[in-house]
């Protein structure tokens, strides 16, 4: 062969060799998902055959990063093992499939880059560039094009993002609206649900939702599974909607905690095994003897996810309860490593995506500062769309939070836990936290989670069909006093109570009352604008709310005979008008149309029923 000839054919090998390493770096997995913008896409990629209780574990030693980018945009979103990628149907527990969910905030191309390691223990490591190459999609790129949402009204992918922004009220990125939260604290074991994979009910309590099956919605057939689970759930979310609620918490581990029927691990013994050991309240380490502390429950999760992404389309707040009391001393023992790395890692990698969301680092949480502030930090670093992020606390240890109001830590809030039957303690307290938190120069975005006195909190209809004292202190009190919103606590004595509850109706009447509140406050004063300004009543009862010298709300408790409010000394011209917070509807005329800024002034009388509370709202008259 000719000298010429063998050169040739070394430099045509070298150029299909470059050809096929450059080929290497485009990928194109399989995406599920609308490809528009706030909407959740999913990549599927073929990794690795291997199962939840493989030899190497699959949530622990491997570690998927994907880093998405658009323009200086730049999101490095965790993934996870999905087993055969459709799990909620197949309930499979092995297979090849790895998804990484993510929610663009914007058109145009978007770009990723994959890393796929393995090692010990390398999904908690500090970095995903340490570790071994776990070869098949690591290293590879690709990229797609992001269109306009279609989406419109309530659902979450039509406002964008909610996100904190440095102020008393978190605001979604793609209306620039700031909102308002009002809905349920309560059952606190609401994912306890017998249509989940491994379902277990080892004190009674587990749900089925039956009440809310009327509620099940025509167009939620899509998010339900194995031949039509999930319904009764979905209906419940669906009445919250139908209400104009907008929120709904949940535990997501409550191992040795009040219910015991929480927790996306796996088993490491039978259903009926743990349920024996977890009906004796006394059998407090169930947590060391009879989980996978390191491998989860992949069709389960998946299931979770049916849920929050249907609630999603109906317009609600996510809230996250990482742990109960009970609960925030089991992983490693209380001292935050392995376990607790891995569990936040899940839940962010798996549910971070969603648009509308906080996540609460306990539920009364009584770990000591430096726990608090490693989770804080970890979580705080490992999730893309820096969610609000609060800690809740017991109510006669609220001062705790003085430890991480501004540059202490990365909260971005407190979630407000109160005691008195009556409610008269939560405009104080809110007034407290918003007042400390912006002395800071870092205003949190307060809510009150958990108003009331442990055992009533908020009663059924037929215990207390007015609701007056919650709708006077506790739902109006909490925003007036500046919270961006309420959830409510069922208490754990009454009927459908904290633990009971499968039936939300059981309050229908005062959901009625937080739509009237939430009309108020969205459509007729520009709140983010607004704060707490009881001074201005001086010695009369009620609560004020204002952007002063423009805009008033006097909140005026039922057997208020007469109010005066100081309006300053500008002389200004203000108009007044009166709102019923039990029944809504348009703004009235009371006893008088017009006020003038002459120091304190003369409210009037409403239109009627005169013993009962009402809403001034006193506006500048514009010349």
């Amino acid at each position: 062969m000719k000298r010429g000839n063998t050169t040739a054919i070394r430099l045509s090998v070298v150029v299909l060799v470059l050809s096929m390493l450059s080929c290497k770096k485009e990928i194109v997995p399989n995406i599920d998902g609308e490809l528009k913008k706030w909407h959740r896409i999913t990549l599927n990629f073929e990794g690795p055959e291997t199962g939840e209780l493989a030899e190497v574990n699959p949530f622990l030693d491997y570690r998927l990063d994907v880093t998405f980018s658009h323009g200086d945009k730049r999101y490095i979103v965790p993934g996870f093992y999905a087993a055969d990628g459709n799990s909620a149907e197949t309930s499979a527990s092995t297979g090849n499939i790895w998804q990484v969910r993510f929610t663009p905030d914007d058109i145009g191309e978007w770009t990723y880059t994959i890393s796929f390691k393995k090692g010990r223990e390398i999904a908690v490591a500090v970095t995903f560039d340490t570790g071994a190459t776990a070869g098949f999609m690591d290293g590879y790129s690709g990229s797609f094009l992001v269109t306009k949402s279609d989406k419109t009204g309530v659902d979450n992918r039509a406002k964008g993002r909610l996100n904190y922004i440095g102020e008393p009220y978190l605001q979604f990125e793609e209306t620039k609206d700031y909102f308002i939260k009002l809905g349920v604290d309560a059952p606190e074991n609401l994912l306890g649900y017998a249509d989940f994979d491994a379902a277990t009910n080892a004190l009674g309590f587990q749900k089925k939702w039956e009440p809310h099956a009327q509620d099940f919605p025509k167009d939620g057939e899509s998010y339900t599974w194995q031949k039509g689970k999930g319904k009764n759930l979905l209906g419940a979310i669906n009445y919250l909607a139908s209400e104009e609620l907008n929120v709904f918490s949940f535990l997501t581990f409550n191992v040795d905690g009040d219910d015991r029927n929480i927790f996306p691990y796996l088993l490491s013994t039978s259903v009926e095994e743990y349920e024996t050991y977890a009906s004796n309240k006394k059998n407090i380490e169930a947590w060391e003897t009879f989980f996978h502390r390191a491998r989860f429950d992949v069709s389960k999760l998946d299931q979770w996810e049916r849920i929050f992404d249907f609630a999603e389309t109906r317009g609600m707040f996510l809230h996250f309860k990482t742990h109960e009391t009970e609960t925030d001393h089991l992983m490693d023992k209380g001292v935050f490593g392995v376990e607790g790395k891995l569990y936040y890692r899940e839940l962010i990698a798996r549910f971070g995506h969603h648009l509308s969301m906080n996540w609460n680092l306990g539920e009364e949480n009584n770990q000591p500062t430096e726990e608090v502030l490693k989770v804080a930090n970890y979580v705080t670093k490992l999730d893309p769309y820096d969610h609000h992020l609060v800690m809740h606390t017991f109510p006669n240890k609220d001062d705790r939070y003085e430890e991480f109001i501004g540059d202490q830590s990365p909260l971005t809030g407190a979630s407000l836990q109160l005691s008195a039957p009556d409610f008269v303690d939560v405009n104080p307290r809110v007034l407290k936290w918003r007042q400390k938190s912006n002395a800071t120069g870092r205003k949190w975005a307060l809510s009150v989670d958990e108003p009331g006195k442990a055992n009533i909190a908020l009663l059924p209809d037929d215990e207390d069909a007015e609701h007056n004292e919650a709708r006077a202190n506790a739902l109006w009190g909490s925003l007036m006093a500046g919270a961006f919103g309420v959830e409510w606590y069922f208490g754990y004595a009454s009927p459908n109570s904290d633990l009971t509850c499968e039936d939300f109706r059981s309050r229908d009447l005062f959901w009625d009352q937080n739509r009237h509140a939430l009309h108020f406050f969205e459509n007729e004063i520009p709140f983010w604008e607004m704060a707490p300004a009881n001074e201005l009543l001086g010695e009369h009862p009620g609560f004020c709310f204002a952007k002063k010298g423009e805009t008033y709300i006097v909140y005026l408790p039922m057997g208020t005979e007469a109010t005066a409010l100081d309006l300053g000394s500008t002389g200004t011209i203000f108009s007044i008008q009166w709102y019923d917070p039990r029944n809504g509807g348009p703004m009235v005329a009371g006893s008088l149309n017009q006020l003038k800024a002459k120091g304190k002034a003369n409210l009037g009388s409403p239109p009627k029923e005169f013993h009962k509370d009402w809403i001034a709202m006193v506006q500048a008259i514009k010349s």
